[in-house]
């Protein structure tokens, strides 16, 4: 059982989690069962979740990036359709904050893409935050109302608007994102900067969370089977991501860098205040 571990075989089977290793990769390196790392990064993950609500509350940020990142659970959403799956398996989406200033990641929501979902997320987003702050995110419609709703008039707002090579588009979907011939940055509402509307953080952000966590690579074997799963592995990542890694460009963890701490966490810090 997990309990059992010793701090440090906890904290190597974490580490090795939060680097994107596989569950049974780590079983064959470390002698940890497979179940046991499981519970272990499940309990870590909704660890993370927690101390991320806490300690990421009354943040200064200014200019904020948001995408959402497609998953799935079980199986991917043609096959739940045609095999009458329960609503627990398909598509998921992970909706992702970035604050292009400090890299931190305020906030994360893991649903689906219906206008619900992006209101939850966007209102989380707004009452973590102090300031007036600058939005941009992709030509995705359930944005606009969703940011209208929670910040009112107290924000300022620009969207990314990408045309792609048509004859791309469908054949590559799946593997990686077709041709871009064209960008067009759109004020939505307020009087948002117009050379800070823009992504690029955040689609870099989506790209480390699929290079860090496993369930989410590209054409990956390792997708989780439960819902929970799936969430406590999203939150795991963001957790070490926020308090943990040490972001090249700033020279600190996000976290530091706005303010939330005034020191690097470790692996062994995080998993001894989750796992006491």
């Amino acid at each position: 059982m997990s309990n059992n571990l010793s701090l440090e075989l906890k904290t190597t089977a974490v580490s090795m989690l939060c680097e994107g290793s596989s569950i049974r990769g780590i079983e064959r390196m470390t002698g940890i069962h497979r179940d046991t790392v499981m519970r272990l990064g499940v309990r870590m993950g909704e660890g993370c979740k927690r101390i991320m609500d806490e300690k990421l509350r009354n943040l200064p940020c200014r200019v904020i990036e948001l995408d959402e990142v497609w998953g799935f659970v079980g199986m991917k959403q043609k096959t739940a359709l045609r095999s009458g799956a329960n609503q627990q398996v398909g598509d998921v989406w992970t909706w992702i904050a970035i604050d292009a200033d400090t890299k931190l990641v305020p906030t994360f929501t893991v649903g689906d893409r219906s206008q619900a979902t992006a209101d939850a997320f966007i209102e989380d987003l707004a009452g973590r935050l102090t300031h007036r702050v600058q939005l941009s995110t992709d030509a995705l419609r359930v944005h606009e109302g969703a940011i209208e709703r929670a910040f009112g008039a107290n924000v300022d707002y620009g969207s990314i608007v990408k045309t792609f090579s048509s004859a791309q588009l469908e054949e590559q979907r799946r593997y990686s994102p077709p041709e871009v011939i064209k960008v067009e940055r759109v004020v939505v509402q307020g009087n948002p900067d117009a050379s800070l509307i823009s992504t690029s953080y955040i689609e870099k952000q989506n790209h480390t969370l699929r290079m860090h966590c496993r369930r989410l690579s590209r054409l990956t074997n390792a997708f989780s089977k439960k819902l929970e799963n799936f969430r406590a592995a999203v939150a795991l990542h963001y957790g070490y991501y926020n308090f943990v890694k040490l972001h090249k460009t700033i020279r600190c963890t996000p976290a530091m860098e706005a303010g939330v701490t005034t020191s690097p966490w470790t692996v062994a810090d995080l998993v001894a205040m989750i796992e006491g």
